[in-house]
C-alpha cells in the first residue's frame, strides 16, 4: 500500500463537529524523499523506497552517502519501502502529508515501548496463585504449574512465562485522520499509536 514514513509527536485531543472531546495522536509525517524506484526489469518486483528525516554525514558511512547521493537527497536515518502508489514516482521526488485525506482511514506500524522483564501477571494478565489455603507463602504472583508429570516430561514450546516484554513490531489497522495540517507536515489520528515520542512510524493508506 501507499504511505509515508512519520514520527510520534506526542498525543493531545481535540473538539469534534457535534462536540465530543476525540483524543488523537500528532503524527510528523514526511516530507519523504524517493531514494529508490524498483521495477519487474531490475529487482524483480515493483516497489518506491522512501527515506526520512535528515542525518549528519559524518554518521553515514559511504555506501549509504552514494545511495543518497544518487537520489540527490542528504542522508536519511529511516528507510522503507511501499508499494502501489498511484502516481508514478521519479527518483528524488518528495512525497508529504497531502497523500492523506481527512477522514479517510490509515494503518499505522511502529515499536512498541519496551518494558524490560516482567512476570506473568504483567506480561500475561494472571491472576497470580493469590490462595492461601494451598500452602502458598509470598508467591501471590507466582506463575504456578508449568508443565505435566512424567510423560512428556518437557515443558511445550509457547508456554507463556516471564521474559522481556514490549519492544515488538505491532500494526494498529483503521485509524482515522481527524485533521490534515500541510503547512507543519502534521496529522492527526483517532486513538492512541504504538511506540514512544519521537519513534519511527510507518503510515499506509
Amino acid at each position: 500500500m501507499p504511505g509515508l514514513i512519520g514520527k510520534k509527536i506526542g498525543m493531545t485531543s481535540v473538539f469534534s463537529a457535534d462536540g465530543k472531546n476525540v483524543p488523537c495522536t500528532v503524527i510528523e509525517a514526511g516530507p519523504c524523499v524517493v531514494t529508490q524506484v524498483k521495477t519487474v526489469e531490475t529487482d524483480g518486483y515493483e516497489a518506491v523506497q522512501l527515506a526520512f528525516d535528515d542525518k549528519k554525514e559524518k554518521s553515514t558511512n559511504q555506501p549509504e552517502a552514494g545511495h543518497f547521493k544518487k537520489a540527490g537527497s542528504a542522508p536519511k536515518r529511516k528507510v522503507v519501502e511501499f508499494h502501489e502508489f498511484e502516481n508514478e514516482l521519479k527518483l528524488g521526488e518528495e512525497v508529504n502529508v497531502n497523500l492523506f485525506e481527512e477522514n479517510a482511514f490509515v494503518d499505522i506500524t511502529g515499536i512498541s515501548k519496551g518494558k524490560g522483564f516482567q512476570g506473568v501477571v504483567k506480561r500475561y494478565n494472571f491472576r497470580g496463585v493469590g490462595d492461601a489455603t494451598h500452602g502458598q507463602h509470598n508467591r501471590l504472583r507466582a506463575p504456578g504449574s508449568i508443565g505435566a508429570a512424567s510423560y512428556p516430561a518437557r515443558v511445550f514450546k509457547g508456554m507463556r512465562m516471564a521474559g522481556r516484554t514490549g519492544g515488538d513490531r505491532v500494526k494498529v489497522e483503521n485509524l482515522k485522520v481527524i485533521k490534515v495540517i500541510p503547512e507543519n507536515n502534521l496529522i492527526l489520528v483517532k486513538g492512541s499509536v504504538p511506540g514512544a515520542k519521537g519513534s519511527y512510524l510507518i503510515i499506509e493508506k
